[in-house]
């Protein structure tokens, strides 16, 4: 096995162990011992999301690379499939609209090391906008590659299309069809139609080596055949598909990028899920996570409060911080350890920035002035108490008023489920792209 291959069985393999770990919580009664009623109409509303994530699971356990063509009416979509695949599978013909509804197909290749499944999609522009753009999204998020097939000049249309297309965040090949029709076309020339459209729109979309020129089913020729008596006759002579180019493209990504696509785009799909089940779990726990932060909010306060010695108060105040951030974690159903949580804890201060570090430093002088208030009380002076006790509820209300920027804080990152770990699925995305060499397809997604 070379190097390019072990990397992408490596990457797979830590793919393969986020997404059992994330099914695995989900999935199990885990979520039903923190001591919080269930509640059903939130079981209803992730269900989907938990199908789509132990879907994910599935796709990369089947190890089967989904390519999908897309691209407008009469641009040669099924013709392509069809010559890739070698025989007349799918219906072809000059009406427009022939393919009414997404086909799969599997590609059966003895030089390819893993399973492939064609989609044939209908054309974009004859589907109706909410219809098309649901459609294009949902086969675009379950696709590991995309052929774009454009024939002639690309449109406008074809260049909107395609930069819904790439927000989808897979792999792309602009496949030029009919080039049997366009004599003059290259690909130089192609290239620079997009670059003048990307310049107007200021969002570049593809390199040269992204571009892939055919003729999946070229035009029959007319041949004027004398026979030996003279008289002339007509027959058509159909040329065979010039497809090596693009066949050669897409066993190349795949022989050397294939495991490391699947594994992107099942974990693509379990984020999506994961983010979609902590989303709708958070604003179904809204009330109870709001009495969990303003109780530990409270907590800290105390703590810090009634507390003389100033470095026991940032102490006490981190455990309370802490411990808050799993209690809202366990709440939400989420799987978060300890480390994380300090973790998590460390990104919101962060975050916070400016107004946590005056936080700090106001404690921490007040707390000093509480230390020498409580020293003084030693000797029975009378004035240290009082400015003991001012100085205390003081502190204890800024430490309160922080813990509970720190809890509501910590709802925004809880909403990503848990991909933001360091078996989740984000830490094992960015792993994918930072790997692979720079010249890679996935390598561009970034």
């Amino acid at each position: 096995m070379n190097s390019k291959s072990s990397v992408s069985s490596s990457l797979y393999s830590l793919a393969r162990n986020s997404l059992q770990q994330s099914i695995a919580w989900y999935s199990s009664n885990k979520r039903r011992h923190w001591n919080y009623p269930p509640n059903v109409e939130l079981q209803v509303a992730v269900r989907d999301d938990l199908r789509i994530l132990k879907a994910a699971g599935v796709k990369l356990e089947q190890q089967v690379i989904k390519i999908a063509a897309f691209g407008l009416v009469s641009r040669g979509k099924s013709s392509v499939i069809n010559a890739l695949l070698g025989q007349k599978i799918l219906t072809t013909g000059a009406i427009n609209g022939v393919t009414k509804w997404p086909k799969s197909i599997p590609w059966n290749l003895p030089t390819s090391k893993i399973q492939i499944e064609l989609i044939d999609t209908p054309g974009l522009d004859e589907i109706d906008g909410e219809t098309r753009a649901n459609m294009a999204k949902e086969i675009s998020q379950q696709s590991d590659l995309i052929l774009f097939v454009i024939a002639g000049d690309i449109t406008r249309t074809e260049y909107l299309a395609l930069l819904e297309l790439r927000q989808s965040q897979k792999p792309l090949i602009l496949v030029f069809n009919k080039i049997d029709l366009y004599p003059e076309t290259d690909l130089k020339s192609i290239y620079q139609q997009l670059q003048q459209l990307s310049n107007e729109t200021k969002k570049p979309l593809l390199n040269p080596d992204e571009i892939v020129m055919i003729a999946a089913q070229p035009q029959p020729i007319s041949l004027r055949i004398e026979l030996p008596d003279g008289t002339i006759e007509k027959e058509w002579e159909y040329p065979s598909p010039n497809i090596e180019s693009l066949q050669e493209k897409i066993l190349t990504i795949l022989n050397k990028e294939g495991k490391a696509l699947l594994a992107l785009n099942s974990l693509t799909q379990a984020k999506i899920a994961q983010k979609n089940i902590a989303r709708k779990t958070i604003e179904y726990r809204k009330k109870e996570a709001e009495d969990i932060i303003w109780k530990y909010a409270k907590y800290k306060a105390l703590i810090v409060a009634i507390n003389p010695i100033i470095f026991l108060d940032l102490i006490g105040g981190l455990i309370t911080d802490l411990t808050m951030i799993r209690a809202l974690a366990r709440l939400y159903g989420l799987p978060i350890t300890s480390y994380e949580a300090g973790n998590l804890w460390q990104t919101i201060i962060k975050s916070l920035g400016g107004l946590f570090l005056a936080e700090i430093t106001t404690m921490m002088m007040l707390g000093w002035a509480k230390t020498t208030s409580a020293i003084n009380s030693l000797w029975e002076n009378p004035a240290s108490f009082t400015t003991l006790a001012t100085t205390a509820l003081a502190q204890g209300s800024i430490a309160g008023y922080g813990s509970y920027l720190v809890g509501k804080t910590a709802q925004v990152y809880l909403e990503n489920g848990c991909t933001w770990g360091n078996s989740g699925v984000d830490t094992i995305i960015a792993e994918i792209i930072s790997q692979m060499p720079p010249d890679s397809i996935i390598s561009r997604l970034v």
